[in-house]
């Protein structure tokens, strides 16, 4: 049996790492708020209060020599992005293709991705001041030529303006996740005034595609047309067949559908359809030859 003593060793033992594993569990205070720290040992530190200039110093770009990780800040609270699954990660490259097409044939705008991150100033009557910010990092951000804010020096990390055009793949590992995509990323993009906001899902639960309303900081729904495409506003020309981001076509067919025809591989399909009638007329000629040959032997 162990003594009195050993037995007293190993009960201070355990307690004290009881007593460590509740202070790593528990909520920290800080700055009169409770933090509560991820217990994600991807994301160690998702729901870390730090000041947007302590954001900026260390959590932006890679915080973690040994972790790939990603935070976004919302009001004074880190946000780890969280990785995309398959089905995900192929619809968000598909339509970041598209984009990038649209936007070779008409140079109207640039593309954010990458985890670059913009700015958001949202008024929120909750807050003292009247207003709240965030950094977030969209999976596409799309700044028009137009927008007031610059972007493209070579010292740009992140874009100090708002974006033109959003689009996020849904996050949903979690239903917090998913509810930030599709509602608390929803409601402030528009008060930021993003003009629209497009949510990618490949269950089609959340795939949703908005525009920002002319007279209100919200946003309303754009609904496929008769022929299933949808519209953008903000980029003349830009459309896409609704059934089409499950299906995923190639580029070249793309090219050849006259929905896509316009920004994918321009004049591709005339040079197809030239080619097809030179082959047409070359085995009509050759049909005619063939039946001339027989009619003279």
């Amino acid at each position: 049996m162990e003594s009195n003593e050993v037995m007293r060793d190993r009960q201070r033992e355990q307690t004290n790492i009881d007593q460590d594993n509740g202070r790593r569990s528990s909520p920290r205070q800080k700055n009169g708020r409770r933090e509560h720290l991820s217990k994600n040992e991807f994301a160690p530190d998702d729901g870390r209060f730090v000041t947007l200039e302590e954001y900026w110093a260390k959590w932006y770009e890679n915080p973690y020599p040994h972790i790939d990780v990603s935070y976004e800040w919302n009001n004074g609270r880190l946000e780890a992005k969280p990785l995309p699954n398959k089905p995900q990660l192929s619809l968000y490259n598909w339509f970041l293709d598209l984009l990038r097409r649209y936007l070779e044939t008409n140079k109207i705008a640039d593309l954010i991705n990458l985890e670059t991150g913009f700015v958001l100033t949202i008024a929120d009557p909750e807050e003292p001041s009247g207003q709240r910010g965030a950094v977030r990092k969209p999976d596409i951000g799309v700044i028009l030529n137009s927008n007031p804010v610059s972007w493209g020096r070579i010292d740009q990390r992140h874009f100090a303006g708002v974006c033109d055009m959003v689009v996020e793949a849904l996050s949903d590992s979690t239903q917090a996740e998913a509810e930030r995509d599709t509602e608390e990323k929803k409601r402030d993009y528009a008060l930021a005034g993003v003009k629209e906001y497009y949510i990618l899902d490949p269950n089609g639960d959340h795939m949703r595609f908005y525009r920002l309303a002319p007279t209100a900081a919200i946003y309303e729904e754009i609904h496929p047309d008769n022929e299933q495409v949808v519209h953008s506003e903000l980029l003349p020309g830009f459309q896409f067949r609704h059934q089409d981001l499950w299906r995923q076509p190639e580029l070249a067919e793309l090219a050849l559908d006259d929905t896509y025809a316009g920004y994918v591989i321009p004049g591709y399909q005339a040079t197809v359809t030239a080619q097809r009638v030179a082959e047409e007329r070359a085995q009509a000629l050759e049909a005619e030859l063939a039946r001339l040959r027989q009619q003279d032997s």
